[in-house]
């Protein structure tokens, strides 16, 4: 797995209300009883770790965020996007 990947992965299970060691990004959040507010306190934790801003609405995204998988390919796409505009 890659740097984001670890990372992001060790934000969620801080987050996560269930135990669980083997966290893939094939995971559902539901899996980690992860809930919506959880969740954005999950994307402030991100932003603030990789130095990006999330676009994120709990009402719309929370389809497009619902696995690990999903998670680590945003955070993925905007560091890529911020170093090219760096």
């Amino acid at each position: 797995m890659t740097d984001v990947a670890n990372k992001v992965i060790d934000i969620l299970k801080t987050h996560s209300r269930a135990s669980m060691e083997n966290i893939s990004p094939d995971t559902p959040l539901v899996d980690l009883e992860i809930e919506s507010l959880d969740l954005a306190v999950i994307v402030f934790d991100i932003e603030d770790t990789f130095g990006i801003e999330i676009p994120y609405n709990a009402n719309e995204e929370v389809e497009e965020l619902a696995t690990v998988g999903s998670i680590i390919e945003k955070v993925q796409s905007l560091v890529g996007d911020s170093q090219k505009a760096a």
